[in-house]
């Protein structure tokens, strides 16, 4: 008698991936995704094929968080010290022999030209979660001392570059782990106090500090502008202040609902700079609102608490700071791309999370996800 073995479906063989998986958080992502392919619908249609090269980074970056999702965290301690050791070295490849555009030296030609500061994004945070790992139970200041330097290590680079948002995304990615690790309150204090009083001195003494010829010594002249009409944008109007001023404009133009769908001035006329990219809060405000502005700020705080969740939850203390961190990411992507379009912050690049155009950008995010349905996916098979 002939046994019929009966082939299983393409998707009964797929659900095995998602076993495990946190809904909640893919919920969020999703609910952003959509309001970022309906934006750069809008702000990128006469941009060539934007809409479309944005829905297919998106694939991509999914595609990368299902499989990034099936290694456990463990696996993924292992990788911790060759990944950062490998970033690092890259970044002092591009130092030596890296390529220029437009005045930043940001790229290396390895065959294919990458842009190795991407890397120290994930790379930084799990070398710091792995160095406490080590530690746990036994932490001493200096385990904190040589965390502090191999977080400085990466974020001198890049900003040496310089790539000022990027440096502050890793920067922000490892502050959390040494802070989740137990950093003492007696040594977060003095630096908090300290940026206190320079901001009070920047406001203070403006005008003599943004005067032409000033040097700020600490950072390179474009960074010193950037603050400069960061505090009064109308000082160059049509030059500098630009972005900022478009930008406020366009938010405020959609008032409470928005001038609906396809119909925002600012973004078709082309006053907003980078509409579909680093400026594409400000084309999603004049459409959407405050309304839509209140659903996105929704997604975005719904996904950071249900991060925070998955690392409270987390089964060991790699997995934990792992988590928090990548979260942290999220909420610093979210929270400075808002707050520079807005005029609260300086300009930097740093695009706005599944709403601006950016491969690269998505294959972190994508990279970051998976990572945290891995803590999340190792949490629930152990309470199993």
């Amino acid at each position: 008698m002939a046994v019929v073995f009966e082939r299983p479906s393409l998707w009964r063989r797929f659900v095995p991936f998602l076993k495990g998986f946190d809904f909640w958080l893919l919920l969020s992502v999703c609910m952003l995704a959509g309001m970022g392919l309906t934006a750069m619908y809008s702000s990128g249609f006469d941009h060539g094929t934007r809409f479309v090269d944005h829905g297919r980074n998106m694939l991509i970056a999914a595609g990368i968080m299902l499989v990034v999702a099936q290694v456990p965290p463990q696996r993924l301690m292992s990788l911790a010290v060759p990944l950062y050791v490998v970033g690092v070295a890259l970044l002092l490849a591009v130092a030596l022999f890296g390529i220029t555009k437009k005045g930043a030296t940001r790229w290396v030609n390895l065959g294919v030209v990458i842009q190795p500061s991407e890397l120290l994004k994930i790379a930084t945070p799990l070398m710091l979660a792995w160095w406490f790992h080590r530690r746990e139970g036994q932490t001493r200041p200096v385990d904190f001392v040589v965390a502090f330097a191999l977080l400085a290590v990466p974020v001198g680079l890049i900003m040496k570059q310089p790539d000022l948002g990027t440096a502050l995304l890793v920067m922000a990615a490892g502050l959390a782990v040494i802070f989740f690790a137990g950093l003492p309150w007696k040594l977060v204090l003095p630096p908090v106090l300290i940026g206190a009083v320079v901001v009070v001195l920047i406001l203070s003494f403006e005008t003599e500090l943004c005067a032409d010829g000033v040097d700020w010594v600490v950072l390179h002249e474009y960074q010193r502008q950037r603050v400069c009409t960061l505090l009064d944008p109308t000082r160059d109007p049509l030059g500098k202040g630009f972005h900022i001023l478009q930008g406020m404009i366009a938010i405020g133009s959609g008032g409470v609902s928005g001038k609906g769908f396809m119909q925002g001035t600012q973004t078709h006329l082309e006053f907003i700079p980078e509409r579909t990219t680093d400026f594409i809060f400000a084309a999603f405000s004049e459409e959407f609102g405050l309304i839509g502005n209140l659903a996105l700020l929704a997604g975005f705080t719904f996904l950071i608490l249900r991060g925070l969740l998955i690392a409270s939850d987390g089964p060991t203390l790699f997995a934990r700071l792992l988590a928090a961190a990548l979260t942290t990411i999220f909420f610093t992507y979210a929270f400075v791309n808002m707050g520079m379009v807005s005029g609260i912050l300086p300009v930097v690049g740093v695009p706005l999370p599944f709403i601006s155009y950016g491969g690269t950008a998505m294959v972190t995010l994508g990279l970051a996800l998976g990572m945290m349905q891995s803590v999340s996916k190792s949490r629930r098979l152990i309470q199993s």
